[in-house]
C-alpha cells in the first residue's frame, strides 16, 4: 500500500494515509509529502475513496482494485509467481532505470539501489502481482511474466492443478507472455548467489527483450544487481562470522537459500527458520525438514501467524521432529522464541562460517541480535 500511494500521488491524486504502528514504511511514505495517520482506527475524510490493505478489515475497496486501476493507466509489466517474483521485478525495474528508461515500479520489497519499493517515472510500470489471494487476475498488462508455479497458499488453492488454472486463465488475456519455467538459467556473471538468481535473471532478461532491451545491454547492466531486501541479504559480520537474512518461507525457497549461502561462503552454514502460517507448516512440515537438511545445523522457532489463526496441534516443533526422521544425528534446535534462537545460533557458529536466517516473518531480529552477541 505505500508503493500504491506514492505513485497515485505522484500521477495527481491527493492522497492521505492511516496504520495503526509507526513503520518505515509509513515514513517512507511521509517523505513524499503523504500525510499519515496512526491511531487505532481509520477515520476516513469524508467523500474520499478508502482503499484497505488485505491485512485490515475495514469497510473500504481492496488494495487490488486499487492497483488494477494503476496497472490499467500505464504501459505495464507484471511479475508473478510462486518464489522470485519481487527479485525478477526488481532487476527489471533497475535496468530500465540505469538504461535511461524512467520506470514507474510498485514492488513487494526494498531494492536498495532504487531506493524503495517504489519508482514514479514516466515509463514501463513494472509491478509485483500477487497470487496468494487471486488478486493477480484482476491485472490487465501488457507483459506478463510468471516465473514458476508451485503450490503455496494452501488456504487459496486446493490444489497445484488449481494453481496452475489461474495463471493460465490470466495469462490468456495478456498479449505478451514470458513462463520462466521454460527458460534455462541465465550463463551471466551476477553479484548475487544461487541458481534460483540465475533463473530470476532469465526470466528479467526476456522480459527486457519484449521491452525492446537488447539481451546483452541489459545482461551487462544486470550483473551490478544486488539484489531486494531480505533476499539473502547480509545483515553484518562479527568475529569472522557473516550473518545474512533471506525471506524465504517455502521449502523449494529455504533450499535456494541455503544452496547460495554454500555458493558464497566454504565454510559450516548456519540457519534459524521460522515458520510462516499455521496451514503452511501443517502441509509442508517434512518438506522444509528436508530443504533444512543441507545446513549443517539447524534451530526452529515457533510459527509466524501472519494472518492466520492457530491451528491446533500445529507448531514449529512438526518441522524439528520431521527434521530429526530425515536427518538422524545431526543438529537440530527446538528454539521457540527468538532470542532462544539467537541463542543457539551464537553458541556454535565459529570463524568461517555463514549464518542465515530465514522466513517471511520477524525472524530477521534473530540475526540482528546475534550480531551483539557474537560481538
Amino acid at each position: 500500500m505505500s508503493a500504491y500511494a506514492v505513485l497515485a500521488a505522484a500521477w495527481g491524486a491527493e492522497v492521505a494515509g492511516w496504520d495503526r504502528n509507526e513503520t518505515p514504511y509509513v515514513e517512507h511514505v511521509r517523505s513524499a509529502g503523504i500525510p499519515v495517520t496512526v491511531s487505532p482506527d481509520p477515520e476516513p475524510p469524508d467523500g474520499w475513496e478508502v482503499f484497505v490493505s488485505s491485512a485490515y478489515d475495514f469497510p473500504g475497496r481492496s488494495r487490488a482494485e486499487l492497483l488494477a486501476e494503476l496497472v490499467a493507466l500505464r504501459r505495464s509489466i507484471v511479475v508473478s509467481g510462486t518464489h522470485g517474483k519481487t527479485t525478477t521485478s526488481g532487476m527489471i525495474a533497475y535496468c530500465l532505470e540505469k538504461l535511461g528508461h524512467d520506470p514507474a515500479y510498485l514492488i513487494g520489497g526494498e531494492i536498495p539501489q532504487l531506493g524503495g519499493n517504489a519508482g514514479v517515472g514516466e515509463g514501463w510500470l513494472v509491478v509485483e502481482g500477487d497470487e496468494s489471494d487471486r488478486t493477480v487476475e484482476r491485472l490487465r498488462p501488457e507483459i506478463a511474466a510468471v516465473t514458476n508455479v508451485e503450490l503455496d497458499h494452501h488456504t487459496t488453492f486446493s490444489s497445484q492443478a488449481e494453481l496452475e488454472e489461474m495463471f493460465e486463465r490470466w495469462l490468456a488475456d495478456v498479449p505478451r507472455v514470458v513462463r520462466g519455467w521454460e527458460l534455462e538459467p541465465a550463463a551471466i556473471e551476477l553479484a548475487l548467489p544461487g541458481r534460483h538468481n540465475r533463473r530470476n535473471a532469465a526470466c528479467a532478461l526476456a522480459v527486457l527483450e519484449l521491452c525492446g532491451v537488447a539481451r546483452d545491454e541489459a545482461a551487462t547492466v544486470l550483473g551490478s544487481f544486488r539484489g531486494a531486501g531480505r533476499r539473502f541479504e547480509l545483515v553484518g559480520e562479527s568475529r569472522g562470522v557473516a550473518v545474512y537474512d533471506d525471506y524465504a518461507h517455502h521449502p523449494s525457497e529455504v533450499e535456494a537459500a541455503i544452496e547460495a549461502a554454500r555458493e558464497a561462503s566454504p565454510g559450516r552454514v548456519l540457519a534459524a527458520f521460522q515458520p510462516h502460517l499455521y496451514s503452511r507448516t501443517r502441509h509442508l512440515a517434512r518438506e522444509f525438514a528436508t530443504a533444512l537438511s543441507s545446513a549443517d545445523a539447524v534451530c526452529v522457532t515457533e510459527i509466524y501467524a501472519a494472518r492466520e489463526e492457530q491451528i491446533g496441534g500445529v507448531s514449529g516443533k512438526l518441522v524439528v521432529d520431521a527434521f530429526a526422521e530425515v536427518s538422524p544425528g545431526a543438529t537440530i534446535g527446538w528454539t521457540p522464541e527468538l532470542d532462544d534462537a539467537a541463542s543457539f545460533l551464537a553458541g556454535r557458529a565459529q570463524e568461517g562460517d555463514l549464518v542465515v536466517t530465514i522466513g517471511a516473518g520477524d525472524v530477521d531480529r534473530v540475526a540482528r541480535v546475534l550480531l551483539e552477541l557474537l560481538r
